[in-house]
């Protein structure tokens, strides 16, 4: 209820401060799905949890947890905590029970955000393993540029890439996370 609440609240202010449009949302699947994107600054979560009309789970430096008041605010907009270096086994299972509830996690696969003239960084290991682990397929997007005051953006949808148990292991995750990086690619150029 409250992570409604906070999404109407959002909702007005977030798109006339920042507007934006997705493009191609209809290619997020009805069930579990995990939404890789690429991490331009900290507003990037806000787009996607303002224009995809489902709750989601994010992802987010354990940092932002620490204030009880700002953790409890991110804690009912669906964060997730996870500490970059050393991942706990609590986050792992959070993140798996997710997906097997049917709902939707977002990643941002560089695991910071990307300070450099790079179109991305290196990937972390996460969506990958979980879309072995769990079946779920990932949603790779792009948002096009860095969020401005009253600049008007883009955050392009990819298809659904599912991977098999072929994928497994430490071999499976590097090809995987390259997959994903090349579609997340192609979508900054269209």
């Amino acid at each position: 209820m409250i992570f409604w609440l906070i999404k109407i609240i959002t909702f007005i202010p977030f798109i006339l401060l920042f507007p934006c449009r997705l493009v191609n949302k209809k290619k997020i699947p009805k069930g579990k799905a995990i939404l890789v994107c690429n991490h331009r600054s900290n507003i990037d979560y806000i787009y996607l949890f303002t224009h995809i009309g489902r709750k989601q789970f994010v992802l987010a430096k354990q940092e932002l947890f620490k204030n009880k008041f700002v953790g409890g605010f991110f804690k009912k907009c669906g964060g997730v905590p996870v500490d970059r270096n050393n991942i706990s086994l609590s986050t792992i299972k959070s993140c798996v029970k997710i997906l097997k509830d049917e709902k939707l996690l977002t990643i941002f696969p560089e695991g910071t955000r990307n300070k450099t003239g790079e179109d991305l960084l290196e990937f972390k290991a996460g969506a990958s393993v979980f879309a072995v682990k769990t079946g779920a397929p990932i949603v790779p997007m792009y948002i096009k540029k860095k969020p401005r005051f009253f600049g008007f953006n883009k955050v392009v949808i990819g298809e659904p890439i599912y991977f098999d148990e072929s994928f497994k292991g430490e071999e499976g995750m590097l090809r995987a996370n390259e997959i994903i990086r090349q579609k997340m690619l192609e979508l900054k150029d269209k």
